[in-house]
């Protein structure tokens, strides 16, 4: 028995931001919503001592060859030590006979994709089609790759971006402009990128809200992808009081992390009240947005499925271009 190694180089040249990676995490999450997949909650272990946890994500989704089995970090005093915050691997396991076909050493890298890929299904269906100006706050990986994602599946004149560190924001604003090819331009503040958008991804690993209602306007859509802890929050909780259609990857788990969860405790919301998941509207179940006045939010919080999504994705391309080192079990 063979396992195949890969490596966060070889999963680079294989997987990115792209059009087939949208369609397979939309494809998962079609799977999830239509019972087609098995998803456990999240294991989650804390540790404090070196302000770090761990987080275990896993799925089986129908009809593919692989799930997977992902252990990924956040150790945020690494970069006092030269390492990254968020490192991480997933396990490859054959869903015919449950024996591991292969390791992804993709340091998050794969996660970052996923992670990128859903906001671009969550823009399908609920960003307006008429955008001027697309908005991110936070200019870490994720506020580059969300935006990758965007246009993927919408076209922008211009992107605002804010971050409390301004050296970063300059070589964001920098990179980004030379990437898309489009005015990028640092943002002052939170409210007057939130009040010139009309479709904001925000992207931090905040724990007190900064976005407040006051700011939100017609037409306007939020992807909110940072609060992936319970302790972890973006907005205000009326926010998510002020919008026409409310979105998440996944009601139970968002309403014990993520931004669902702060409106629950907030009594902003109940778990009564109506929210879509995006596999509802990947599946045709429900629908997105319906016109352009429409306030829509997403809140993201990062799915098993979307991990066994890429992880098959990142096979079969790693299988097509000959990547990976073969090692005897």
């Amino acid at each position: 028995m063979k396992v195949k190694i890969l490596t966060e180089k070889e999963l680079r040249q294989a997987v990115g931001v792209n059009l087939e990676a949208v369609a397979a995490i939309e494809a998962g999450f079609s799977a999830l919503a239509e019972n087609r997949a098995a998803m456990p909650p999240i294991m989650h272990i804390e540790v404090p001592e070196h302000q770090g946890d761990v987080d275990i994500k896993a799925a089986y989704v129908q009809g593919l060859d692989h799930m997977a089995v992902k252990v990924g970090a956040g150790f945020f005093n690494n970069q006092k030590i030269g390492l990254p915050n968020s490192p991480a691997m997933m396990v490859a396991i054959n869903t015919r006979n449950g024996f591991v076909e292969a390791v992804l050493l993709d340091n998050a890298y794969l996660t970052d994709v996923r992670t990128g890929a859903a906001g671009a299904v969550a823009a399908k269906y609920l960003a307006p089609q008429a955008i001027q100006t697309a908005g991110v706050v936070g200019t870490g990986a994720q506020g580059r790759y969300q935006i990758q994602g965007l246009i993927c599946v919408r076209k922008f004149d211009r992107l605002l971006a804010f971050d409390l560190d301004k050296e970063r924001l300059a070589t964001y604003v920098r990179e980004m402009e030379k990437a898309l090819q489009l005015p990028v331009i640092a943002a002052e503040s939170v409210q007057q990128l939130v009040k010139q958008s009309q479709t904001i991804m925000t992207c931090t690993p905040s724990r007190k809200p900064y976005l407040d209602e006051a700011w939100i306007h017609s037409g306007l859509h939020l992807t909110c992808m940072g609060a992936d802890l319970p302790e972890k929050r973006e907005l205000m909780p009326e926010v998510l009081g002020s919008v026409n259609l409310l979105a998440c990857d996944r009601k139970s788990q968002c309403f014990n992390m993520g931004e669902l969860h702060h409106g629950l405790d907030a009594g902003v919301i109940s778990k009564a009240t109506d929210i879509t998941e995006l596999g509802d509207m990947t599946s045709g179940k429900r629908s997105g947005r319906q016109d352009d006045a429409q306030i829509t939010l997403c809140d993201l919080t990062g799915t098993g499925v979307q991990d066994t999504a890429i992880a098959n994705l990142a096979l079969k391309k790693a299988q097509e271009m000959g990547l990976g080192t073969e090692i005897d079990m």
